[in-house]
């Protein structure tokens, strides 16, 4: 059994319960420079672990880029 939320738009089917912590492991996402927002609410790092996706749910993460 699967939820299916979307990562920066895209579906993704992952395991029940799974938390952001677990999402950016799974992505290999650095956790430095990175801003996470769960349902357009921003998810502060100290709540990685304990923030459970859920069915629908959109997650959007956002690196700085460089540029000039």
């Amino acid at each position: 059994m699967s939820v299916t939320i979307n990562v920066n738009g895209k579906p993704m089917e992952v395991e029940p319960g799974l938390t952001v912590e677990s999402l950016l492991t799974l992505l290999n996402v650095k956790r430095e420079y990175t801003a996470v927002a769960v349902n357009r609410e921003i998810t502060p790092k100290a709540t990685y672990a304990a923030v459970m996706l859920s069915e629908g749910d959109k997650v959007e993460i956002v690196r700085p880029m460089g540029g000039g």
